[in-house]
This record gives C-alpha cells, structure tokens and sequence, in this order.
C-alpha cells in the first residue's frame, strides 16, 4: 500500500518509480557483498538483522514522510532485502541436505512463499479497516512493530554449519572466486539465472499493484480488498510448488495471457479482471520455486549464498528496467497498458530457456575438475582441498 501513501503525499508516478530505482539499486549493489558475506558468517544472525533494518525504514516512512526520506527507507529496506537474499535459500537447502532431505526444498520454500503471501494476504485485509480508522499513518505504524517478530522467528532457525577448515575459503575474495567458477563452469547455473531473472518481471510489477486496482473505478476501501486478491493468487502458487514441474513452459505462457488480459480488462474498468492477474502471479510463484530448486541442486555448498546472490543480482537488473520502462511508460499510458506490455516477457521466457537437467551441470564440471585442482593445488587456490565433484562422480551438493 505505500504507493497509494507516495500519492498520497503528492509524488508522481515518476517519482514513485524513481524510488523504486533506488531501491532495486541498492539491492543490486549489495546483493553479491552480502551473499559472499553469508558464506562466512551466521546467515541465521544475518537473517536476524535484515527485518530491523526495514523496520527502520518503515518508521522514516510513517513519521517523516517526504521524498527523500522515502528515498533513505527504501535504502535500508534494499540493505535488509540484500541480508535475506541467498541467505535463506543456502541456509535451508543446506540443513535439508545435512537432514538428508534435500528433495524437499521446492516444496517447503514454497510453502514458506505461501505463508509470507498469507500474512500479507491478512494484511491486506486488515488495511481496509486500518485505513478507515487511522488512515496510512496507522498501517506504517503496524508495518514498523510486525518487524521485531520477524527478527524473533529468524532467531528460531536451525544452523549447523561449522566454521571452514580450508584457510582460502574464509576469506571474501576466495568465496567470490568459487562462485563465480561455478557459474562459469555450470550452464544449467547460468539458465536457471537467466529464466529467475526473466520471470522477475511480475515481482517488480507488483508494486503498482494498487495503482492497477485503482483505475478500474473502485472506491479507495476496495483497493485493498484486490489488492489481497493478487496476494492470494501468489498464495496458491506456493502451495503447488514441487508438483508439476514438467509444466513450466506452458505455464509461463499462460501467466503472460493471464496477465496480460487483466491488464486489458482492468484497462476497461472492469474490477473482476483483476482476478486474472492473481492467477498470474500464481503461476509465476509456482514457477519460481520450481526454478529455484533446480538452481540450488546445481549450487556447491562452498559459495551457495554467493551464486544465490548473483541470480539475485540478475533479478535487480530487470527490476530496474521495470522501474524505469514503467516511469517512462507512465507519461503515456495508465496501468492497464503497461502491465500488459509486461506479459510480453513470459511468452519467450520457456522457449530459450528449458528448464536444465541437472546432468549438464555434472558433466561440466567433471570436464574441468582436472583443470581446476590442478591449478588451485597451491594453499591460495579457490578449489585447495576440496574437489569439485565427488569420487562418485556426482558434484558437490549437501
């Protein structure tokens, strides 16, 4: 709802796109810096600290509302974001490895996706009474004191990684380097990248959301109530993950019809069309986890949260193009238009881009595992005392 807060306070659609940039800005600046970082630290501390530094923000929004102190909320919003970003995924991928569960992980991330799209989903629906009983100064507030409690349940995760024995790999630049030779030497790594950061486009899209449900003509209290819509598309999405995940093609394709219908009929003043979108926004949810899953299966322990991150980095490069197609977009044509032209994507999306069979990642690397122990033998080496594919020819995974 803080676009709806932006206008409020007399931003244009520029200007809001404008934060948006900054926001997707820093995340791009820190995404890497703080993947390498969980690799070396506590990522259950990490994850700690990141929901209080978008509380932070949230407290700028709702006490010292103004353009710049919008601008240094989603700065620390996009710090929080970028400590989460990786973080989560190597972690869990990783304790469901040491569990000797790790087929479970699409499923169980997208039911935590599921979740997430509850509580906001909940949300949603307490905004409307919010709203009219305190107006926005009342949701930021609640948006400020629900950020303590997220900090609380990341102190509950389970993190049984023990600190590195292998002197190269504790440092930022070793970990660096062992990302990047896995994304050089993977492509099923760099595919599944490439799909993730294509398919990113509806998430950067949802933060016009309100904007789309406000020009089918609704009442201001009704905004929230489609808005909670979407929000229950994305939630059936991640209760589906893991099932299906042949499908992944067709599926796109029929986000993008979806999608870009409810853009049409939104366009016409049509509020039900706004149900397509939330079917959209499902099917891509449900895409995501599938995708991501196949990304960590190819991922070694050794850097997970740094290549984690770097799909990340991929995923900000196209926000920001989001961002700012859409600020330009913007002075030419309303919502409906431009959602629809944001469906355009997920028609080319599956066809280059197949999901990867993890086979092609094995291969790779068994081709260039001589190349790279012969030359990381050296105590400094990225790969020293550590191959990178087992003797069972399968790579390193947990």
């Amino acid at each position: 709802m803080y676009a709806l807060l932006f206008a409020e306070n007399g931003l244009s659609p520029a200007q809001i796109s404008s934060l948006f940039v900054i926001w997707s800005v820093t995340g791009f600046v820190l995404e890497i810096p703080s993947g390498v970082w969980a690799d070396l630290v506590s990522r259950r501390a990490l994850l700690t600290a990141a929901p209080l530094l978008t509380g932070a923000g949230y407290a700028l929004w709702t006490f010292v509302p103004s353009y710049w102190s919008f601008a240094l909320g989603f700065v620390l919003w996009g710090a929080g974001g970028s400590l989460r970003s990786g973080t989560v995924q190597a972690l869990v991928y990783e304790e469901l490895g040491r569990c000797g569960r790790p087929d479970r992980y699409p499923v169980l991330v997208g039911r935590s996706a599921a979740v997430g799209a509850t509580a906001i989903a909940a949300a949603g629906a307490l905004a409307a009474p919010v709203l009219a009983a305190g107006g926005l100064r009342a949701a930021g507030l609640a948006s400020v004191l629900v950020t303590p409690l997220c900090a609380a349940v990341a102190l509950t995760f389970p993190e049984s990684r023990r600190h590195r024995e292998i002197p190269d790999i504790t440092n930022p630049l070793g970990v660096l380097r062992e990302g990047l030779a896995q994304v050089r030497e993977g492509p099923a790594i760099r595919r599944a990248i490439t799909v993730l950061s294509v398919m990113s486009v509806i998430g950067a899209m949802e933060e016009y959301v309100p904007l789309l449900a406000q020009a089918t003509g609704v009442s201001a209290g009704t905004v929230p109530l489609l808005v909670l819509l979407v929000s229950v598309g994305g939630m059936a999405g991640g209760w589906f993950a893991g099932r299906g995940q042949g499908a992944l093609a067709p599926a796109l394709v029929l986000a993008a019809v979806c999608l870009s219908a409810g853009a049409a009929g939104a366009a016409a003043r049509h509020p039900a069309a706004v149900t397509l979108v939330a079917v959209s926004f499902g099917l891509v949810q449900w895409a995501s986890a599938t995708l991501d899953a196949r990304l960590q299966e190819e991922i070694s322990d050794g850097a997970r949260a740094t290549v984690t991150s770097m799909a990340g980095v991929g995923v900000e490069i196209v926000c920001l193009a989001v961002y700012g197609g859409y600020a330009a977009g913007s002075v030419w044509a309303g919502p409906g238009p431009l959602f629809a032209v944001a469906a355009v994507p997920y028609l080319g999306s599956p066809s280059p881009y197949a999901v990867p069979s993890a086979g092609e990642t094995r291969r790779a690397l068994s081709r260039t595992a001589g190349r790279r122990s012969g030359r990381d033998r050296s105590p400094g080496g990225a790969g020293a005392g550590r191959p990178a594919v087992r003797a069972d020819g399968r790579s390193r995974r947990a």
